[in-house]
């Protein structure tokens, strides 16, 4: 009935779970790499709101010293 050896079978199988399971890991390292990349920018944001506050809040002591 089946004229294909049966250890080509499970190379085969094994090809199918490898090539499932780099998309799978790729898939999660790309959601890791951009959930990281969010924290990245939300600091950035923070900080550069906190430098903007600073200059506002030293423009505001020099208009008072004048």
């Amino acid at each position: 009935m089946f004229e294909i050896p049966m250890w080509v079978l499970f190379v085969l199988g094994g090809i199918v779970v490898s090539a499932f399971m780099a998309v799978k890991s790729g898939k999660e390292d790309r959601q890791q790499e951009q959930e990281i990349i969010e924290r990245e920018g939300d600091v950035y944001i923070k900080r550069m709101e906190e430098e903007k506050h600073k200059k506002i809040g030293s423009d505001k002591e020099r208009v008072y010293e004048n």
